[in-house]
């Protein structure tokens, strides 16, 4: 897509195509959607006076981390991306060392290609999902396998437990990562497209119907082990793949479902909680390193802050999707308490099919009982879980 047609779609705001030109000439891209962001009315003065505060932010600044996400500015009223919190965060607490320089609504790439960048310090941090994250880190691919960290609060027990930092984070660091900071979205559903005719209860709901799955292949044999038909297809182009039937359902959070455009394109949502829909915001560790204590200590501080901001947003974020979506024609259904159990006991974690994987990712099976143990103890933050 050209450039400058993603600059047009990156924040939401009623301001028609000539207007947004013109300030953008005058004040610059970064001025412009800020105050976009912050008022859906705004005036010249508004604009400039931000121009002129980014401007100061960054003169001042000893560094730029330039900063990349896939979704619009705006987008956390419904997906909890909070990506202005942690610009903001950063700027704070590191003194005003390090500037943020925010590229988003995917100008820079989407998915696995914000990691790579990531990797080789093309850009020094990225939001991205768990499954495009693994190839670069695998043992964070962990999180993918069914039904044992698969609730909201069970995955952020995991995620901020000192057994999962000591054996995951060192081995993400070897990658020439850090992990700033977890998105919690809400866990991946069970979406079918309209026309499908079936709403997805059980897995044997799922038998031969073409599901679409992302690039985990962790992903794809949890869908095998359900009865589907795995449909790799390229997150850009599954839209297109659902309304067109390549793809009859798919399993993203309700928020990304939302987010991404398939409002209007399905028929129902099944919450099947069968694993956390997560993100992360990644970071170049040698980049990192190069900084002084202070912008280091300042970075890791503000992405603390921001996680707790993301936990707080994810169920006003939930319900304006769910609301939204509604609107498009869109039913729910939660599974009850026996449907559930078919699910686990169908795919889920204890199945012997994962052995081989936990051992591998995790190191041992002890040591995926240790994270496991992790997943279910309360942890020092709580967060909302969807009820469906």
């Amino acid at each position: 897509m050209d450039e400058k047609l993603q600059r047009k779609n990156i924040f939401e705001t009623p301001i028609d195509r000539r207007r947004f030109w013109q300030l953008s000439k005058t004040y610059g891209f970064t001025a412009l959607a800020l105050t976009a962001a912050g008022m859906p009315f705004f005036s010249d003065e508004a604009v400039a006076q931000t121009a002129k505060e980014e401007k100061m932010r960054m003169k001042a600044a000893k560094t730029t981390m330039n900063l990349a996400t896939e979704y619009v500015i705006g987008a956390t009223r419904y997906y909890p991306l909070v990506q202005l919190n942690l610009k903001e965060n950063i700027q704070n607490l590191t003194n005003g060392e390090v500037y943020v320089k925010l590229s988003p609504g995917g100008i820079l790439g989407k998915g696995g290609k914000l990691a790579s960048k990531v990797q080789s310090n093309t850009i020094q941090a990225a939001q991205h999902s768990v499954s495009n994250f693994a190839p670069f880190a695998p043992a964070i691919d962990l999180i993918n396998v069914p039904y044992w960290a698969n609730t909201n609060q069970k995955f952020v027990n995991l995620v901020t437990s000192k057994v999962w930092r000591d054996a995951v984070h060192t081995r993400v660091n070897d990658r020439g990562f850090e992990v700033l900071l977890y998105l919690v979205l809400d866990p991946r559903t069970a979406a079918t497209r309209n026309g499908f005719g079936k709403v997805l209860k059980t897995p044997s709901d799922m038998k031969g119907m073409k599901f679409r799955v992302p690039g985990s292949k962790i992903l794809q044999q949890f869908y095998r082990m359900a009865g589907a038909n795995p449909t790799p297809v390229a997150w850009g182009e599954t839209p297109t793949a659902i309304k067109e039937g390549v793809a009859d359902g798919l399993d993203p959070a309700l928020v990304a479902l939302y987010a991404a455009g398939f409002s209007g394109l399905l028929e129902t949502v099944s919450f099947i909680k069968s694993v956390e829909d997560a993100q992360v915001y990644s970071c170049n560790l040698k980049w990192l390193r190069s900084l002084s204590d202070q912008s280091q200590a300042g970075i890791r501080a503000a992405a603390e802050i921001t996680s707790q901001q993301n936990l707080a947003q994810v169920p006003a974020s939930r319900a304006f999707a769910m609301a939204e979506m509604a609107k498009g024609g869109t039913k729910y259904y939660a599974p009850n308490e026996d449907e559930l159990n078919q699910w686990k006991e169908k795919t889920g974690a204890q199945r012997p099919e994962w052995s081989d994987l936990k051992k591998k990712l995790a190191g041992s099976l002890s040591k995926f009982g240790e994270f496991q143990e992790a997943a279910n103890s309360q942890g020092k933050y709580y967060v909302d879980d969807v009820k469906g």
